[in-house]
This record gives C-alpha cells, structure tokens and sequence, in this order.
C-alpha cells in the first residue's frame, strides 16, 4: 500500500513537470521609453545681429521749432541679449532686454521751414544723420510645441541718434537765431513691439528670430520709426 502511495505522488508530479515544460515562455517586455519635453524655464543671456530701416527728422536734434521733415535711414546692429522666462503648460512668459550697438544711416538736403513758410533767412542743409545705439526692455508671452517657441513682445526702447548739418545756400549753418549749431546727438524713449520664433537644438541652447518695430518719441510731436529684424542664440541657465 505505502509503495503504491508513493507511486502515484512520483507520477503526479512527473505529469505536472511535464504540463509546465509545454507552457510557452512569457516574453520579457521592456520599460516604455518616456519623451523628454522641452523645459523653457531659465535664466539666459545670448548674442543677436541683424538690420533696421525706417525713418527719421533730425532737423528735431538741432531744434525744436521747425516743422516735421524726415528721410530714411537703414544699416546694421549687433549686441547682447539678457532675460529670464517661466513655462507652465503650453505657455511661457518672461522679461527680456537687449542693447546693441547700431550703424544705421541717412542723409538728405532739407530746407527747414516754421508753420509751413521759409525761415526769415532760408538755409539749405546738407543733413547726414546715425543711429549708434538702440536697447529695449521688453516682456514677452508665447506657446511652447515642445523645442519651439512662438511669441509675441513688447516694451520700452531708446535709440540713440546723432546729425550734422552743412550749409549749402542761404545763412551759414551756425548763425546765431537760426540755428544755434548744426551738430546735435540725443537719447530719445520710445516703444517697441514685435514678433518672434525661437528653437531650441540643444537643452539649453535655442536660436531665434524676430522682428521688432520701434517708435521713437523726440521733440513736440516729431516721431521717429524704426524696424529691426534680428537674428540670436541664447544660452539658457
């Protein structure tokens, strides 16, 4: 009796070893790979090029009683770039300032003239005017898809300016109630706004392009307007 107990328990199991060796082999499945998302956050600084073109009335720079007169100016600029910036979802905002240095030129012969009629002693000038220096200080709002970022900005801004006259008819450039001199630079406030895309190749590295339009504010209602389009690379912190 016992040997055929133990008969039966050896065959038992041998039927289940043989019943688990036909189970086929669960496979072995990797962890899913999770997509690394594009973090805009950060502090950043970067270097940026491009060129402006617009209009200016330097006659403002030397006084401000002639009538409004203006000539177009274009040329380069290149400078550095500050800002800092927060992602939550799809939306990023941030400040951001810039100042770069500006070769942006004009000249023209102009005739200045008070309430629409020539000057008691007309002058004709030669007028050559340059842009040295334009900066802003913006904010900015945009949509992130994912390494791209798309967004609007605006600001405040100044443009440096700087004009030089030269007779050539009528009273020397220079005559006393006239013009006191014909040689004038200013710092002149203004407003910025604009648009711009930026990519991120790297973590903390993107390359941007944008355009801004400048206006800027000078004597009594003299307006001087700027557009700028501006290539960058920025490193994020």
């Amino acid at each position: 009796m016992k040997k055929l107990i133990i008969g039966a328990a050896l065959a038992a199991i041998s039927a289940a070893s043989a019943s688990a060796a036909d189970l086929p082999m669960q496979s072995y499945k990797s962890a899913p790979v999770v997509t690394q998302v594009y973090n805009w956050t950060g502090f950043y600084v970067g270097v940026n090029g491009g060129y402006g073109w617009g209009t200016q009335d330097p006659l403002t720079l030397f006084s401000n009683r002639f009538d409004r007169s203006s000539f177009n100016i274009n040329g380069g600029m290149f400078g550095g770039t500050v800002g800092a910036q927060i992602q939550q979802g799809y939306v990023v905002l941030g400040v951001e300032g810039d100042l770069d240095w500006a070769n942006i030129k004009g000249n023209a012969i102009l005739t200045p003239t008070i309430g629409g009629g020539p000057l008691l002693n007309p002058i004709t000038l030669n007028v050559a005017t340059n842009t040295s220096a334009v900066g802003t200080a913006r904010i900015r709002a945009g949509v992130a898809m994912n390494n791209w970022l798309f967004y609007a900005t605006g600001g405040a801004a100044f443009i440096k300016s700087s004009a030089n006259g030269t007779s050539i008819a009528g009273v020397p450039c220079g005559t006393l109630g006239v013009l006191p001199n014909c040689s004038a630079s200013s710092l002149r406030p203004g407003l910025a706004a604009g648009l711009g895309a930026e990519w991120g190749f790297a973590q903390n590295w993107s390359a941007k392009v944008e355009y801004l339009y400048i206006e800027s504010l000078g004597s009594g209602v003299s307006v001087d307007h700027l557009n700028t389009i501006r290539g960058g690379i920025n490193y994020r912190f």
